[in-house]
């Protein structure tokens, strides 16, 4: 339809089409980019249909659960209208032309859609209390395209919450949240996290710490082995004596993850309750730390759903 003729949900025309790329609103959006700007207002920029989508997606959950939504400012094109006209139903856009979209966005090519959303971000409290199976730990992990793919992989893989310790990429960077594709408006995440505090918590609640390490002392093919045989035939005594030392996928478990570069500290390996490597039977040196932590949560999620 027409940008004119485009009526929210109130049957109220909207504002006028906004073309100007310096205006003051374009500004304030394209400021978002910033870290500075993100932390001042607590509001990060979500990039693309599939981001928005998710990000409206949630707004409309938690309202509806009588809670706080997450989306400030819908901004759209024509076409994106055109071809999304879901995206009208729940925030009420704002239609912009092409060329006020790249001045907002952080893209060299805009895909059509940005929305301006509040942090959404849990306390690290709050989402233990749930009894979480499943965690994936980023310990400073600072490639934003990594760390998205492993937020992406955790939510692929069913976990419960994603946290960031401090150190780590920004979750909001919006070359993260791009990453993520969605992921990022679909699980608990925790930002800032103190490693130590984390791991004492985590042993607290008997929650079980896994140390993606290369030179792991644990092979993860080993590990699913004896999880597959586990569910397949009861154990004798002796078995059950000598499985009792091994680290157990089903059990309620937190995988740590470690910078690309350096991989985890010395302090942190010794704190992990296990060390486990991904087996490589090529002739690559190492696993990215997105891909290993994809296979990693995989096993987990496989052996917890057995």
């Amino acid at each position: 339809m027409p940008v004119e003729q485009f009526m929210n949900a109130s049957e109220r025309p909207q504002a006028p089409l906004l073309t100007n790329p310096r205006a003051d609103r374009v500004r304030d959006v394209a400021k978002l980019a910033g870290r500075s700007a993100r932390l001042k207002q607590e509001r990060f920029l979500a990039e693309g249909p599939q981001a928005v989508r998710e990000a409206l997606r949630l707004h409309d959950e938690r309202i509806n659960a009588g809670a706080a939504g997450v989306v400030d400012e819908v901004y759209l094109t024509a076409e994106t209208l055109e071809r999304y006209p879901e995206f009208g139903a729940v925030v009420p856009p704002r239609m912009v032309t092409a060329e006020v979209l790249a001045a907002m966005s952080s893209t060299v090519t805009p895909q059509g859609a940005l929305a301006v959303c509040r942090f959404i971000d849990s306390p690290l409290a709050s989402v233990l209390e749930r009894r979480p199976s499943l965690i994936a730990v980023l310990a400073e992990v600072r490639d934003p395209g990594n760390a998205g793919t492993i937020l992406r992989a955790a939510d692929s893989a069913g976990a419960d919450v994603v946290v960031f310790t401090s150190g780590s990429v920004d979750v909001y960077n919006p070359k993260t949240v791009r990453s993520t594709v969605g992921s990022l408006f679909h699980l608990p995440v925790v930002v800032n996290a103190d490693i130590r505090d984390l791991l004492t918590e985590l042993a607290g609640r008997s929650v079980t710490v896994l140390a993606a390490d290369g030179y792991g002392d644990w092979n993860l093919d080993e590990l699913q082995d004896a999880s597959a045989a586990r569910r397949l035939a009861p154990s004798s005594s002796g078995a059950k004596d000598q499985e009792s030392r091994k680290p157990l996928l089903e059990a309620p478990t937190a995988w740590l993850f470690g910078n690309e570069a350096q991989g985890l500290t010395q302090e942190v390996l010794d704190s992990a309750d296990y060390r486990v490597s991904v087996p490589i039977y090529g002739s690559a040196e190492s696993l990215n730390v997105g891909t290993a932590a994809t296979v990693c949560l995989y096993a987990s999620a496989r052996a917890q759903r057995g």
